[in-house]
């Protein structure tokens, strides 16, 4: 079966309050067999968001394909390449987002094969409850990275690159993973020896903690109460054209890139809530953030 020669269009990105984000029609492009007895489907265009491999901190979206009136669950949303000859799926994409000569595409995985036919018109339509959800928790992530930054800019003795808002970015200089979970996020940081090179001071930190997290909520709530809203800005469709996350606060106007999805306003978060641990891996000093909040 042919394999499609462009991007598939995504349309996540216009967020919940155009209807196309959470259900719309497309187009069968391909169909082809994926271990274990499931089926891959790509289409011309979808809201599904789909689980990136390379950085996996949003995870995929729920939700179902309709094809002649006979549904079909998705089991998985993945991020996926093909060169036109192969396609690549998961992990097994060799080349990054947005390389040339490529296109990218959401790999619709069903969980056996169907009757499903390049041609087809289908009905993609995603489960709107766990999309907030992880939108809250998206949004949250990226104003706790932020205020993070802020609340610990004091201990940086070196220049080093500065974040959305002008402060010190530690978030990019020691993220070492980040997850998105409905209705908040778990970012866990480096406190190693390239770190402390860079120049940031890890001694006294355990005892500074508290004082750290109760800066960082002070923050996150402030922000919040401002009702700020956040937009999605798109250089294209397709989805590895870049995305940033957008959001005036009182400290300025924050912009991040981002491919994940969002509430569309900071009145979508309450009751939001910080907890710091630090920890080891293997040798190595951790500091853990865990943030959550209750969807308003």
């Amino acid at each position: 079966m042919p394999l499609p020669s462009t991007d598939t269009v995504v349309l996540y990105p216009l967020g919940a309050e155009n209807p196309e984000s959470l259900t719309a029609s497309a187009v069968v492009l391909h169909v082809q067999p994926y271990g274990d007895g499931r089926e891959l489907v790509l289409l011309d265009r979808t809201p599904a968001h789909p689980v990136d491999a390379a950085w996996p901190d949003q995870g995929p979206d729920r939700g179902t394909i309709l094809a002649d009136e006979r549904e079909q669950q998705l089991v998985d949303v993945l991020l996926g390449a093909t060169d036109g000859t192969n396609l690549f799926v998961g992990a097994d994409v060799p080349v990054r987002r947005g390389t040339e000569g490529w296109a990218f595409v959401v790999v619709h995985v069903l969980a056996e094969p169907s009757r499903i036919a390049v041609g087809d018109e289908v009905t993609v339509t995603v489960d709107a409850a766990h999309r907030r959800a992880l939108s809250v928790g998206h949004t949250l992530c990226h104003l706790a990275s932020l205020a993070l930054n802020a609340a610990v800019a004091d201990r940086w003795g070196k220049p080093v690159r500065d974040d959305a808002l002008g402060h010190p970015d530690f978030d990019h200089e020691a993220i070492q993973s980040s997850t998105i979970v409905p209705n908040g996020s778990v970012d866990v940081f480096r406190l190693n020896k390239s770190l402390r090179r860079k120049g940031f001071a890890t001694d006294g930190l355990d005892g500074a903690l508290d004082g750290i997290r109760d800066a960082i909520t002070a923050t996150l709530r402030d922000w919040v109460a401002t009702d700020a809203p956040v937009q999605i800005e798109r250089e294209g469709e397709g989805l590895s054209d870049p995305r940033f996350w957008v959001c005036g606060l009182p400290d300025g106007t924050a912009r991040i890139a981002c491919g994940g999805t969002h509430v569309s306003s900071l009145a979508e978060l309450s009751a939001v809530s910080v907890t710091l641990e630090t920890g080891d891996d293997a040798g190595t000093g951790t500091l853990t953030m865990r943030c959550s909040a209750d969807p308003h």
